[in-house]
């Protein structure tokens, strides 16, 4: 069984009025041996921004800013930022986040080549109804869940809702010439892979990726944890055994929703390919600042930081705290491949 240490609490809220109700979620960068923090602030109007903090190593917090880096600007996040996650791309930063408007979800991003100065680069998830959506994937061959999140979201918010979007994150480097970025239509992972930023905006292309959104999911649910959804965690790490991805599972009980931590090693040429997968979470809600909250037994992973053999995971803690936990990377690496999927042979017709 795989030794995960958990370091604790690096982030509170504060009595600073953007961030007096949770913190949570946090996109990281690691810079040589300090990281940034960008993470959800969420004030008592629950209204998130994103607010900024430094740390020297791993843990130790040296600078921590008394107003959001990012606050609501657009009618389109005008209820939050949420969630944000940052992959180094080249020598450019792009950081994408749940941009929420009061009854749509949608994945946004921002990019540059300096962290306290990103630009917005607008929505690049499907902005097309559940309705249309339901039509489009009935097409593919894809289980029932989606469908039933489809009537789930309409009755949660109108006909007239997107589809919910959120856990985009944009793989380090272009997959087979192309950029790729992880998105979540529940219960699946998918991938949607373009050749320029603007086709995520291209209504075709989406319509065209939800036709055949089978052929584009990367992971599935597979055991009792995460028996509710999975998405995308921190940006996929490149290894020489695979692309390391640590996600989230969900999983519902009658007490409620409980968050796990999983790690799965994708393909590097194809990763809709599974080459390992662990069959337990890395991290569940185990301590008390994971089980009590503002969302009950959360861990939600969302960045990573490699300091000399350990890989830090820093993670949402019941949806108020930021924290982090570690393991040895080698060692989890190890445990994976104990774990290696079984490849399917397709029967000859």
């Amino acid at each position: 069984m795989l030794k995960v240490k958990r370091e604790g609490v690096i982030l509170h809220p504060t009595k600073q009025t953007f961030e007096n109700l949770a913190v949570l979620n946090p996109g990281v960068y690691q810079e040589g041996d300090y990281v940034h923090i960008l993470y959800r602030a969420v004030n008592k109007k629950n209204i998130s921004s994103i607010g900024y903090a430094k740390l020297k190593g791993p843990m130790e917090v040296v600078e921590r800013w008394k107003k959001p880096i990012f606050k609501p600007q657009y009618t389109y996040e005008k209820k939050g930022l949420e969630d944000p996650r940052i992959t180094k791309f080249g020598n450019e930063l792009l950081m994408t986040y749940v941009a929420h408007d009061g009854k749509n979800a949608q994945i946004a991003y921002m990019r540059g080549s300096n962290i306290l100065d990103l630009k917005r680069g607008g929505i690049i998830s499907p902005q097309i109804t559940y309705k249309r959506a339901a039509k489009l994937m009935s097409f593919s061959k894809i289980k029932d869940d989606y469908f039933w999140f489809a009537s789930y979201y309409e009755k949660y918010a109108g006909d007239k809702v997107l589809i919910w979007e959120k856990d985009g994150v944009f793989f380090p480097e272009k997959i087979r010439g192309k950029f790729a970025l992880l998105h979540r239509i529940l219960p699946d992972i998918q991938q949607a892979r373009v050749d320029n930023f603007e086709m995520y905006k291209n209504a075709e292309y989406w319509h065209n990726h939800l036709h055949h959104i089978g052929k584009h999911v990367v992971l599935e649910k597979t055991f009792g944890w995460e028996e509710r959804h999975v998405g995308a965690g921190a940006p996929p790490i490149k290894t020489k055994h695979g692309w390391l991805l640590i996600y989230h599972g969900a999983a519902e009980r009658n007490k409620g929703r409980i968050y796990n931590a999983g790690a799965v090693l994708l393909d590097l040429k194809d990763p809709k390919k599974i080459i390992a997968k662990l069959p337990y979470p890395i991290l569940r809600p185990d301590e008390e600042y994971e089980n009590r909250g503002q969302v009950n037994n959360v861990v939600f992973p969302t960045g990573t930081a490699l300091f000399k053999d350990r890989l830090f995971i820093y993670y949402g803690a019941a949806d108020n705290y930021v924290a982090a936990a570690s393991v040895n990377f080698k060692s989890l690496l190890k445990e994976l491949l104990k774990y290696k999927v079984k490849k399917t042979r397709t029967k000859k017709k």
